[in-house]
Parts: C-alpha cells; structure tokens; sequence
C-alpha cells in the first residue's frame, strides 16, 4: 500500500499504458472476461512497499482482487472521484486501482455536482449525461469532404433533422502532409468545425485514429510511412503482430513482460519489483517501432488541440473512439490498442469516454476490444437487430446498446453500379433500434466528395477503387440536399424525442451553366519542365511513388528501345507491379493502357533509341482490409521479349501545385498535334451570370481524367467505365464577374469536339454504357 498520497498518484499516472482504465465504462460485469481481466498481467499483491503492483508475482492467481469478486467496475468520473449518483444506487468506483486507493483511505475529494460529465451506467444500460439518462440518435459528416463554406449549410440540416450529435473523423494524412508538416488551415481546420458544431447545438462523437478506414485514402493513414519500406502499420512492434496473436494473454510468473516493456517506464533501481512505473526516477520507454514513433507524434499534435473541446471541459465532444474496427485488421495486436489507450488516457485525460468500433462478428469482436475502452458495434439494415446487440452483449454484458455505423447507403467503386438503399428499409432499422433504447449512429448522413486524390480502395480479390462522389445515398446529398430518406428518418426520430423547432432548410440552388467549348493546350509529355521543375531521376530500375517522395497523382517512367523492334514484340509488366493505371506512350504516340488486376501486356514495334514513356497513375491506397501497406507507381521492371528495360529517367509530376499558380493559363500557348488521344491537357473559360451556385459537370465523350476549376481540383472522372458521370463543382469554388478557368488532364482520349457540360443534377448511375437512370 502507498503511503503518501503522491506515490499514489504517481503509481495511477503510470498505471494506463498497460491496464487501459483510466475510465470510459462503469460496471464492467465478470461476463466479458470470465473470472479474469483482459490484460496481459494479472493482479498480484505487492511487494514493493510504495508501488501498486501489476505482475505477476510469486504465487499470485490469476484472479481479480477480493475487493472486485462481485462484478468488476470501471468508470468515467472527474479526477479519479466517486460518481455522485443517486442515493438509491451505491456510487460507482473508477477502477481497481482506484478502488484501492479509496479503500485506503488516500482519496478525500468529491466530484462537483454541477460538474459537466458524460458516463456509462451499468446498472441501468444507459448512457448519462450529468447525471441523467442520455441517449444520442447521431450522423456522420466528413469535414474534409465537405467545402468549408457549406459546413453550416450541412450541420443545420443535420440538426433540424432531429439528431443531437454528429460522428466525426480525423484523417491524419489530410492533416500532415509530410512528417512533421502539419495544416490545419482552411477545410483543415477541425477545431473550427467543432466550434461550428457546438454553435449549433450538436453534441460530437469524434474518432480520430490514427487508421480510420472511411476509404479514405491509405485509410487516413499519411503516405509518407511507406517511405521505411518495411514498417508494420497497425502494429505495436514489427515482425511480431501475428505471434502476439498466438501468445497467451498472461504471462507466466516469473516470464520477461515482453511487448509491455514497449510501454511501460523500466522499474527504478530503487523498485526492482515493480514494473507500474510507480517510482518517480523511473526511466523513460525505450524507443518505439517507426510507426508507433509517427503515431505518438501526431497524437501528441492533435490530441491536446481536441482537449479543450470535451466535455467535460466545456466543449461539445462526447466521446473518442480508439483506432477503428480494428477486428477486422490481420494483426490482432492488443500491445497495439493497449499504448493506443495509454497514448489517449495521458492526453485527453480520465474522463473522456473512450470506445471502439468492431462489426458483430466474433472473431473481430475478440481482437477489437480492450478492457477500458467501451466496445461497440455497427451494421446495417437488414440485420436481425436483436441478433446484432447480442453480439455487442457477448463482448459488453451490461451498458448501452450502440451502433456506431448504421448504414444508410452503401460506396461506389469504379466500374460497379451506384449502390441505394431504400428509405422505408433504413427508417425501419433505425426504429427498430431506437425501440431497445439504443444509441445510434448513422453512417453516412451526409457522404460528401473525394475532391483531389482522397479517395481510397477496396481490395476484395482484386483492387476496387472508391468513386470520387461520397454521395453514398445518405440522408443529405453530395450535394447536401435533403432527401426522401432524410424525412423518414426525422418522421422515426420524432417518435422517439421532440424535433426542433422550425422549417427544414431548403436545398442549395443549382445552376445548369450550360456547354462549355475547350481546346487542346498540350500533350503531356510535351509539358514536364512545367510539371516536374526540378528535372528527373535517373534509376536502373523504376522506382516506386514512395522511394520518390511522392504521394499522390502521376509519375512518369522514361526510356529508350534498346533494339530494333520490326515485328511486334511484347512489352509486359511483372505481376501485381503495375499500381494502379500505365499509359504507355512510345516515341509520344499513346499505345494503350496496363492495369492492376487487369491487362498487363501491350505489343509495340520500333526502332533502337525510341522513347518509352509510362505515366502511372495513383488511384487511391487500399483503405479496408488486410494489409494498408499499399506502394504505388512501377513496382517492378518492365520487360519486352522478357529481356528487363533499364536506364530509367522518372519524373515526378507535382501537377497540383502548376495548376494552383495559375498554369497552364497563365502559360504561353504551347504548340500541339491535333491527335485526341493519351494523355494531354485541356483547358477552357466560362463565366456565371452574376451569381455562383453549385453545378455539376458532365464529361460527353471523354475517357478518364481529372478536372480543376481556378485551381481547385475536383477530382477524377471516369467516364467509360462509370457508374458516376458528373462531378460536383461547388459554387463556393467559381468566381463571379471574371472568368472561370477549366483544365483537364484526359488521359485515354478526348471526344473530336472538347465540351464540357454543366448541369444543374448529378448522374451517378451510368455503367459502362448502359443506363439504369436512377438518379437521372
């Protein structure tokens, strides 16, 4: 036992990296764990005079203390202090070690009644908000996937539609761009988007990561870890994830604490026994593995901005989820979601509800969850409800019901049809789930866009990329409009709790600018000192994007035919080598194309010293599934007559930033060939008639590309192979009384008179030609 109150202090400080339960739940019944706690070291008594021990110890049993064998509690509370609950039910303690102390006497303080809290109630399946039963009916909205100007367009809708909260994502890759490079200006600025949240009146379930999937690009997670070609991300410790899968959860007496000692201080000379860190000399960790290193940076940047936004201290921010739907990940790294926890708990502080996300299967429930942090569930309509609550009570035999993803639409990939769900299938779900007192939240109530290059991939048997348009047949359109499916969904909540009071706001006008004539600028090949200033690298062998420092976009890969090549020979690329697209062009006439997962051979003729050229396209890091470690651009050499190429020149094109500084219309004219296909520029001005409204452009006869409008990338179209024909240009992004400058990068092959069309309604389900007319 401690016997000055600042060992124990000391002692509860060190305590979260390993044990997890500085708070976030309330009574934790026996039935989660079975007779034992979940993490990797069991109770034991002490035997250091002024530590609370946590190993193993002679002779101890793998059991939970005697203060604990009816039920097992651990709480959200203010400062480590009782919850000052009704006076019928017995107050709640934090956590075991908390109770120790309490036990002992060495904690005297109350919490303050009028204290902001929000906690978990047990004994009565309930959230609390001060102190009251609470149940939140919530929406996702993706700040980055929404114009800043429109952030408040979107909110209102939200609220005015009856829900409380709003559900949130921090990508880290939109934030730090390069290590140690951080933005959060403009539609980066998440601590405006809080402030705007809190101004509405809408309470935030914030999930920060550091992977938050959203096929988002690399699943939020920044490009530029690939750049150690071996790191392990998602795990604590690489080359060791799938053995810790395998190791028993406690290790045996006397047994070195292995992952653990990752995270924990090493014991003080002084304190041999105690491996708490309880000592105050006690040593600093030793140094993490490289992904763990980049993630502890970034939390250390983001989390104390998020701080002052809980809560409990004033703000709007109910709760943090940890990492997310981490069952599904291969690893199964509890050492990983442990310093996760630990990272959070230093950050945010002990009261901060933390939770995670895991479908309702077992098995990612099982490598999901992690004493001290609430586990919840998601899943869709269409589900048994009770059958899926079931399974969040297998992991959580007590507490709030939730869904943190009920799916009101579903993704598009390229390629696929536009996916919809019917509004009377979502509002039934949904009453259903309202009906069993749960808390829900809805994934997407307004999806947004892919502007740039931020949308992701699947890979489920073959690489699947995510569409530009996140319109996700969400309650709110792309363009935040409402929908049939947004009004049954407020008609459901209505049942459940008063709507606000007032008219739902409008849909924002639209504005069919009509045809727009453009003109060939030049081919790509023909611009490069414009788009890569710094000159080439010269290699061997290609090089992949992230060898090269470059995250998104295009690089181009040069060469030369090292022989006469009179009958056509095969020019082939290794499997799973090409990532994603390559436009082959020889001597700069266009050839044809080489996918992922698709053709990966062309046939080419030509003389000894003809260029070659491959510009490989980016089209989005693997966001969901087993392995995120997804490198782009030429992974391997290129081969005709399977003789290697070598003797690459490899040019990194930072397209964006010529665009953003006006290029190619502030650039003298280039003279170009009139052929129409490979890869070229386009360019064109339009004008609006004194007012700047949303719009939606059209691409008739185009193949595939990207379009910027003043700058300002809209992202890919991709019109041969659909579903989604028209990107969405915000109004916020058009200028009024001057002209309006349109590039396009076409990349296959433009149509024999360039047009682009400007309308006032989106098509999102044309397939490869074939219409279903869904939406237009």
């Amino acid at each position: 036992m401690c016997p000055r109150p600042e060992l124990a202090r000391a002692a509860l400080c060190r305590l979260h990296p390993l044990l997890g339960v500085f708070a976030g739940t309330d009574v934790r019944r026996a039935g989660r764990w079975g007779s034992e706690p979940p993490t990797p070291l069991p109770w034991s008594r002490p035997s250091c005079s002024s530590c609370l021990h946590l190993g193993p110890g002679e002779g101890s049993a793998r059991r939970w203390p005697r203060a604990f064998s009816d039920h097992v509690v651990v709480v959200s509370t203010s400062n480590f202090v009782l919850h000052p609950g009704p006076a019928e039910h017995p107050a709640r303690m934090a956590l075991p070690a908390l109770a120790l102390l309490l036990a002992a006497g060495l904690l005297h303080t109350q919490a303050s009644p009028s204290a902001r809290s929000f906690q978990l109630d047990y004994e009565h399946n309930c959230f609390r908000k001060d102190g009251a039963p609470f149940r939140y009916i919530s929406g996702s909205i993706h700040y980055a996937r929404v114009p800043r100007p429109a952030w408040r367009d979107r909110l209102l809708k939200m609220y005015m539609s009856g829900l409380n909260a709003v559900q949130v994502y921090v990508p880290w890759n939109y934030h730090e761009t390069l290590p140690g490079v951080y933005d959060f200006t403009g539609n980066r600025d998440v601590e405006a988007f809080l402030d705007l949240t809190a101004e509405l009146g809408l309470l935030v379930i914030l999930r920060p990561g550091p992977y938050i999937c959203a096929e988002w690009e690399m699943g939020g997670l920044p490009a530029w870890l690939l750049w150690k070609p071996d790191i392990t991300l998602r795990t604590s410790d690489p080359g060791e994830a799938q053995h810790r899968a395998l190791a028993t959860m406690f290790l045996q007496p006397g047994a070195s604490p292995g992952i653990l000692s990752t995270h924990l201080p090493a014991p003080h000379a002084g304190c041999s026994g105690c491996w708490g860190g309880c000592c105050s000399q006690a040593e600093l960790p030793s140094v993490p593995p490289a992904y763990l290193a980049a993630v502890d940076s970034w939390l250390h940047i983001l989390l104390p901005k998020i701080k002052p936004h809980l809560y409990q201290h004033g703000g709007n921010i109910i709760s943090v989820q940890v990492e997310n739907e981490y069952g599904s990940y291969y690893a199964c790294d509890r050492g990983y979601l442990q310093h996760l926890l630990g990272s959070f708990r230093a950050l945010l502080g002990s009261e901060v509800l933390l939770f995670t996300t895991d479908s309702t299967r077992v098995e990612e429930l099982h490598c999901g969850t992690l004493q001290g942090l609430y586990a919840t569930v998601d899943f869709g309509p269409g589900s048994n409800v009770t059958e899926a609550f079931g399974a969040q009570r297998r992991v959580e035999p007590k507490g709030p019901l939730v869904n943190s993803e009920y799916y009101t639409g579903w993704l598009d990939y390229w390629g696929e049809a536009h996916a919809s769900t019917s509004a009377a299938w979502v509002a039934r779900g949904l009453e259903d789930m309202l009906q069993l007192g749960a808390s829900v939240n809805m994934y997407m109530f307004h999806g947004g866009t892919n502007f740039a290059y931020w949308s992701g991939a699947d890979y489920k048997d073959q690489y699947k990329p995510v569409t530009t348009s996140y319109d996700y047949d969400a309650p709110l359109s792309e363009a935040g409009d409402p929908t049939e499916k947004l009004f049954a969904i407020r008609m459901v909540i209505s049942k459940f709790q008063p709507l606000p009071v007032g008219p739902m706001p409008p849909a924002t006008p639209k504005y069919a600018y009509g045809l727009v004539a453009l003109r060939k600028y030049a081919g790509l090949l023909d611009v490069l000192d414009a788009l890569c200033p710094s000159g080439p690298i010269l290699s061997r062998f290609p090089l992949p994007f992230e060898a090269l420092k470059q995250a998104h976009g295009f690089v181009v890969y040069h060469t030369q035919l090292p022989w006469d090549v009179p009958d056509p020979a095969m020019l082939a690329a290794p499997p799973h080598s090409i990532c994603d697209r390559g436009y082959v062009m020889l001597q700069k006439e266009y050839q044809g194309t080489l996918e992922r997962d698709g053709q990966t051979t062309l046939h080419v003729t030509g003389r000894a010293g003809d260029t070659l050229d491959i510009l490989l396209e980016n089209m989005g890091r693997i966001s969901f599934g087993a392995n995120t470690s997804d490198f782009k651009g030429l992974l391997g050499n290129l081969s005709l007559n399977s003789r290697p190429l070598s003797n690459w020149l490899i040019y990194p094109l930072a397209i964006d930033t010529a665009v953003q500084q006006g290029w190619p219309h502030a650039a003298l004219p280039e003279s170009s060939s009139g052929g129409r296909v490979g890869p070229a520029f386009y360019t064109g001005t339009f004008e609006t008639p004194g007012i700047a409204w949303d719009t939606f452009v059209k691409f008739p006869g185009w193949s595939k590309g990207l379009l910027w409008i003043n700058g300002f990338n809209l992202g890919r179209y991709w019109t041969r192979r659909g579903p989604q024909q028209t990107l969405f240009v915000p109004g916020s992004v058009l200028h009024v009384g001057r002209p309006n400058n349109i590039t396009v990068l076409e990349l296959e092959g433009a149509p024999p008179t360039p047009l682009l069309l400007f309308l006032d309604r989106p098509l999102f389900n044309r397939t490869l030609g074939r219409s279903t007319s869904a939406r237009e």
